[in-house]
């Protein structure tokens, strides 16, 4: 390479030599040579120059490559050599999922560190948290620990969910050497106050949509349920939806709600959201007439609903009546709207025939029911024999309870039932509602008492009473007198027989 380098130069030297001795002879040649053939010459030895020119680059070029090449593998080799005494990664850093609130470790090994210092940075803020045993950051929930000579220790106490991303270990080396790890923090389900529904009032036929709204990580899934696991709607018993709609929502429909939040996180959590609905009070009568004895223990019985919660009372000739030696007036709460009244007489007389009625009041209305109480008097038999006459008295005393169901509609009690989930409106047009809201009309189910009615009923039942007593005597004693007439017809004709 030396030895064509020197080659070179002498070769330019020589001819930029020649080309200055013959310089001046050319130029006293070209000026006695005609104009063309001067031309000629300045391009031969224009090509000439430009040759020995390019192929001294070409010769420095290669010079140059050569020269970087063997560079190149000597700076490999050193490279090699100082490879083998910078620091190294002992273990990658391992990944981790950490709930909200508890303690999350990081732990970065680094082998052979020497006089290397190492940093702990957050990658998506490009923050430096910690440099060799100093924190740098000035969130105190950090630490940093230098443990066993080769683990560097982050510790991240008091986990927020800001805290999740990735965190990078890094060795100031040249270039810089590093490693990351991800921290993922998981957040409890946490149902938020808004729009997740509060308790509820509504009356009666109106549409309801209950929310429940949550937050956490992953993302909660909602559930919604009744309380005591009843249906919440047609062969179900939960619905999974952050939204629970009821169109032309019923008495049935009233109670407790469970909002449940969870996403595999404990603990799950719920909210009780209370729906209550309001109605103007109903009546049912299950006897609506009652016949009994004197001296006998009777009792009324009326079942309302109603709510607000209503004010029951029992009344007789306008006046209403109290607890006290004659009325034992009661009432049992079958549940929060559903009440059972009843009233007991505990010694019937005759001033305690007639019309009772039991009377239910809200704030959204009135209702009463009536209950005719009537007199089923006592029967008395004669029994009569030849010769002697004995009289023997014999006194039945039963309670007669009739319904006039042609006359007033009185459903079954099972009708009403929350089991049923039928519910009969008040008014001159009742209606039927179902729990899925729809509605079945039927004739006037009204349960107040019809006076002239009662009154055409009680003269029959008087009657039929009456005329039963006297239709008995009256064939007790003609068979009396038949039975005479026969003994007296037997005797004559014994009489006749002997006279003969």
């Amino acid at each position: 390479m030396v030895h064509n380098c020197t080659e070179l130069h002498r070769i330019a030297h020589t001819s930029e030599d020649e080309i200055r001795r013959g310089g001046k002879a050319t130029m006293s040649r070209m000026a006695t040579m005609p104009p063309l053939r001067v031309r000629m010459e300045f391009l031969q030895w224009s090509t000439i120059a430009l040759v020995i020119v390019a192929y001294i680059l070409n010769t420095t070029h290669m010079f140059a490559t050569a020269q970087g090449e063997q560079d190149g593998t000597v700076e490999e080799t050193n490279s090699y050599i100082l490879d083998k005494d910078l620091p190294k990664f002992g273990e990658p850093i391992q990944n981790l999922t950490v709930p909200v609130g508890r303690e999350a470790v990081l732990t970065c090994v680094i082998n052979n560190l020497q006089t290397y210092k190492v940093a702990w940075l957050r990658v998506d803020t490009q923050t430096i948290l910690t440099i060799q045993t100093h924190v740098i950051t000035k969130n105190h929930r950090m630490t940093i620990a230098h443990v066993e000579g080769r683990a560097w220790v982050l510790r991240i106490r008091d986990v927020k969910e800001s805290d999740k991303g990735w965190y990078m270990c890094q060795v100031n080396t040249d270039p810089m050497r590093n490693q990351i790890g991800y921290l993922n923090v998981v957040v409890p389900p946490n149902i938020l106050d808004y729009p997740t529904s509060t308790d509820m009032v509504v009356r009666e036929g109106s549409n309801v949509t209950l929310k429940c709204a949550a937050s956490g990580s992953p993302t909660p899934s909602i559930i919604w349920r009744r309380e005591g696991n009843e249906p919440i709607s047609a062969g179900a018993t939960s619905l999974n939806s952050s939204t629970f709609s009821i169109s032309r929502v019923n008495r049935l429909h009233m109670g407790a709600y469970l909002c449940i939040a969870s996403n595999g996180i404990p603990p799950s959590v719920s909210k009780r959201v209370m729906l209550i609905v309001h109605f103007p009070p109903m009546i049912w009568i299950q006897d609506q007439l009652v016949g009994a004895a004197l001296g006998q223990r009777l009792t009324l019985e009326c079942q309302s609903e109603a709510y607000p919660r209503s004010i029951n009372y029992w009344m007789k000739n306008d006046t209403i009546i109290t607890q006290g030696k004659h009325f034992e007036p009661s009432i049992k709460e079958i549940n929060s709207y559903k009440v059972v009244m009843k009233l007991t007489i505990k010694d019937i007389n005759i001033v305690d025939f007639g019309t009772y009625k039991c009377v239910v009041k809200n704030s959204l209305g009135e209702t009463d029911g009536s209950i005719k109480v009537y007199h089923i008097p006592s029967t008395t038999t004669m029994a009569t024999s030849p010769p002697a006459t004995t009289t023997v008295a014999t006194t039945t005393e039963t309670v007669l309870r009739k319904n006039y169901k042609n006359k007033i509609y009185r459903p079954s009690l099972d009708d009403y039932s929350s089991s049923s989930n039928k519910i009969m409106g008040t008014g001159d047009s009742s209606e039927t509602w179902n729990i899925d809201g729809t509605i079945e009309k039927d004739r006037d189910h009204r349960y107040r008492d019809n006076g002239a009615s009662f009154s055409e009923d009680q003269r029959e039942k008087e009657a039929f009473v009456d005329t039963e007593g006297n239709s008995l005597a009256c064939r007790h004693g003609w068979a009396s007198e038949r039975f005479l007439l026969a003994a007296s017809c037997y005797i004559l004709v014994l009489s006749m027989i002997r006279c003969r």
